[in-house]
C-alpha cells in the first residue's frame, strides 16, 4: 500500500501507538513541504515517543520555515516533560542553526538536572556556531559527567575560538583516551602552533587510535 499524505493523517489520528509512530516514520517517504506540515500534528502527541520522533525530524523538514520550526523547538526544549524530547529540540537548534535560541539553550542547562538534556545542549553549540557559547563549553569542560566534558571539547573544536586550546590543554593527558581522542580532533580544526605542539606530544599516545589521529591531523596542519 503506497503512503499517501492522507494515509499518514489517518494513522496520526489513530488511538493505536504503532500507528501514530509508523505514520511519523512514514513522513519521511513524503515531500518535505507536505512533511513538514505533517510532522506538526505529532509534536504535541500524548505519547513521549512519538514526540521524540517528530522532533528529531525536523532538523531535515525544519528547514522549510525556520521562524516557525524555531517557535516549535523553544516550545518543546522548554516545556516537554520528557528529557529526551528537550535533547531532541536541542540538537534540531543546532543542526539549523537557530542562533536566536542560545540563551534559552544557556538557561536550560543551568537549570536542567537531566544529563541526557545537558549533553545535547553543549553538543549541539558546536553546529550552532554562536561566539557567546565560548564561557558555557568552558564551564561544561569541568562538568561531573564525561560525556558532556567529551561534547564540550568537541564543540570547542567546531566553534574554532582559539581561545579554547589552553582549555582544553590539561584534558591531552587525561586517563580516557576518547577524551584524549577528541582533544586531538578539538586541536586539529582551531590549528595555529600551540595546536601543533600539543598534538606533537600526542602522537606517542599508548592508544593506537589517539597516535594516529593526531598524526593525521599534524599532517593535515
Amino acid at each position: 500500500m503506497s503512503v499517501t499524505p492522507e494515509s499518514v493523517k489517518q494513522l496520526l489520528i489513530s488511538q493505536d501507538l504503532g500507528d501514530r509512530l509508523r505514520a511519523v516514520n512514514q513522513i519521511r517517504e513524503l515531500e518535505p513541504t507536505i512533511g513538514f506540515e505533517l510532522i506538526q500534528n505529532a509534536i504535541n502527541d500524548s505519547n513521549s515517543r512519538v514526540r521524540y520522533s517528530a522532533v528529531s525530524q525536523l532538523d531535515t523538514l525544519g528547514g522549510q520555515n525556520l521562524d516557525l520550526s524555531l517557535s516549535i523547538l523553544r516550545d518543546r526544549l522548554l516545556n516537554d516533560p520528557e528529557p529526551d524530547v528537550q535533547a531532541a529540540a536541542a540538537d534540531c537548534l543546532g543542526a539549523l542553526k537557530l542562533s536566536a535560541a542560545f540563551e534559552d539553550l544557556q538557561n536550560l542547562y543551568l537549570t536542567s538536572n537531566e544529563w541526557i538534556v545537558q549533553f545535547s545542549i553543549i553538543a549541539t553549540l558546536g553546529e550552532l556556531g554562536d561566539p557567546r557559547s565560548f564561557d558555557l563549553l568552558r564551564q561544561a569542560l569541568s562538568s561531573d559527567n564525561e560525556l558532556v566534558q567529551a561534547a564540550a571539547i568537541s564543540s570547542f573544536g567546531d566553534l574554532g575560538d582559539t581561545r579554547a586550546i589552553p582549555l582544553l590543554t590539561p584534558y591531552a593527558t587525561n586517563p580516557d583516551w576518547q577524551i584524549r581522542y577528541r582533544v586531538v580532533q578539538a586541536l586539529s580544526r582551531l590549528g595555529g602552533t600551540e595546536a601543533k605542539t600539543i598534538l606533537e606530544t600526542l602522537v606517542n599516545d599508548q592508544v593506537e587510535a589517539v597516535a594516529s589521529e593526531a598524526k593525521k591531523s599534524l599532517n593535515n596542519l
